[in-house]
């Protein structure tokens, strides 16, 4: 499938900024089965400094600065990608999770070094024998690790309840956890956070998801989402995706922008100021599919 993107972000100062230094991740990633063709980001005010490159985790990174009295900063990403279906692994096929465990348990083997890195604690994702013992209900006995772990999507999107009014990008995982309600980044935050408390690799995914109006409405411009998911390291396969959100393995529907540790790593856009005092967000996605 061939998607336009394009999301805008305008921060609304109380008060002028002076000065302003950010950074953005909102270029799509081209790997496997995604390809971005064309990216551009516009920045208002212009930028006395822009400089682009790639993070410690492969994703295309902006830094910027901005030197001159403003009130308002606008930022406007346009991407053109490409997504090819691809089939879903035989999840009844892949290794007992026991054993994938076994694999990252000192001293691991060059194979594995990379991923043994999204074993650890993160920032925001801290391991706990609670969230072990919640995982287990999902991982009995020889169960394929895959299998294993679409089950725990399965639970995470009925025990848990989507609320956008819930949570704040800072609301700490221990509290999605006691009050069950959160969003998108909760809910990957929350699978992550169990699979590495049975010591398996898993990291954050953070893009777009395309989504459809209701039967009969029109798809209204700047209604799409920005999304996040998980991915687990599977022996012979290696990063499988899985969106608790919904429920399903995320396929040409899913636009990946950046993946970290979690969402500190993959922030779409953050920065220090001086001045503005308080200050309003907007933020609009329009993921249109293209022939």
């Amino acid at each position: 499938m061939n998607y336009n993107i394009t999301h805008r972000t305008l921060y609304e100062y109380a008060a002028p900024v002076t000065v302003s230094q950010h950074v953005t991740r909102l270029e799509p990633r081209t790997q496997g089965s995604q390809e971005c063709e064309r990216f551009s980001l516009k920045i208002f005010p212009e930028p006395t400094l822009h400089k682009s490159r790639q993070d410690y985790f492969g994703n295309r990174i902006c830094f910027f600065t901005i030197q001159e009295i403003h009130n308002q900063l606008e930022i406007i990403a346009h991407s053109r990608v490409t997504v090819a279906a691809r089939e879903l692994p035989a999840a009844a096929s892949t290794p007992p999770w026991q054993q994938v465990v076994n694999l990252f348990r000192d001293p691991v083997s060059p194979e594995v070094v990379d991923p043994y890195q999204f074993v650890f604690d993160s920032p925001q994702v801290r391991a706990s024998f609670e969230l072990a013992d919640y995982a287990l209900a999902s991982f009995s006995g020889e169960m394929p690790l895959l299998e294993g772990v679409a089950d725990l999507t399965r639970r995470i999107y009925t025990d848990f309840t989507f609320d956008a009014t819930a949570t704040t990008v800072a609301t700490p995982l221990e509290e999605v956890w006691r009050n069950r309600r959160g969003v998108c980044q909760d809910f990957a935050h929350l699978g992550i956070a169990c699979l590495r408390s049975l010591g398996l690799p898993a990291r954050y995914v953070s893009g777009y998801l395309r989504t459809h109006p209701p039967a009969g409405q029109p798809r209204l411009v700047g209604a799409d989402a920005s999304h996040a998911w998980f991915r687990v390291f599977c022996p012979g396969l290696g990063w499988v995706d899985f969106d608790p959100t919904n429920n399903v393995q995320p396929t040409e529907e899913h636009i990946i922008v950046a993946y970290g540790r979690d969402f500190d790593d993959v922030s779409p856009v953050a920065g220090i100021l001086t001045g503005g005092g308080e200050h309003h967000v907007r933020v609009s996605v329009d993921v249109e599919e293209i022939s």
